[in-house]
């Protein structure tokens, strides 16, 4: 049986559209978006280390800063905030607290943590592109997450690949660990977006193998 609920998530993902003409000079209440960064925070992550963080800007002055960076896309100045998600390439370095907090909670034995950091950081030690990888997949999935969560509070979006990260990097002062995943706009659309076509599931779904 479909819960209520259920149904509220499905329709918040089917609202949900990538917006690029925003209202002016609409403020977004602070409380609301540390709502929805809170929620976008809930998103899984590779041994739970949590490979995100949320630069946000919402200070006219800084939007017309990195308007040139972001190829002078108008989003970016007219939405009421620009949320620069980034992965973290050395998330490996959050396992210690992550876990330490676990022991102290007493969901986890000293040694199964220890065990648990070991093999976190031998993955990390092994595999070069580990910290890239899992920063840019795990940040993902919180961006998709503050999308929804933007929408599920009548708030819209639009993701933007479109933008100088190196620029970006020097502009905010980015440490070298962080990796501008994604730029997101986020405010009330002043138009809808433009009607797409999604593919239908018999070209979108393979049963068992190829």
């Amino acid at each position: 049986m479909t819960t209520v609920a259920e149904n509220n998530v499905i329709h918040v993902m089917k609202q949900r559209s990538s917006i690029r003409k925003y209202q002016q000079g609409v403020d977004i209440p602070q409380e609301t978006l540390n709502q929805i960064l809170e929620a976008a925070a809930t998103a899984p992550s590779a041994w739970n280390l949590q490979h995100w963080k949320f630069l946000t800007i919402q200070d006219p002055e800084n939007k017309s800063r990195i308007l040139p960076i972001a190829y002078n896309q108008q989003q970016v100045v007219d939405a009421s905030a620009v949320i620069i998600v980034l992965g973290d390439t050395k998330a490996n370095e959050n396992a210690e607290i992550v876990y330490g907090e676990t022991v102290r909670a007493g969901f986890m034995t000293e040694e199964v943590k220890n065990q648990i950091v070991s093999s976190i950081d031998s993955y990390y030690e092994s595999n070069e592109h580990a910290g890239t990888h899992d920063a840019i997949r795990n940040a993902a999935f919180a961006a998709m997450q503050l999308m929804l969560a933007a929408k599920a509070h009548g708030i819209d979006s639009g993701p933007m690949g479109g933008y100088d990260a190196e620029a970006l990097r020097k502009e905010l002062n980015i440490p070298d660990r962080y990796i501008p995943v994604l730029m997101l706009t986020l405010g009330y659309a002043e138009q809808p977006a433009h009607q797409t076509n999604r593919f239908p599931l018999d070209q979108l779904v393979i049963r068992e193998r190829f």
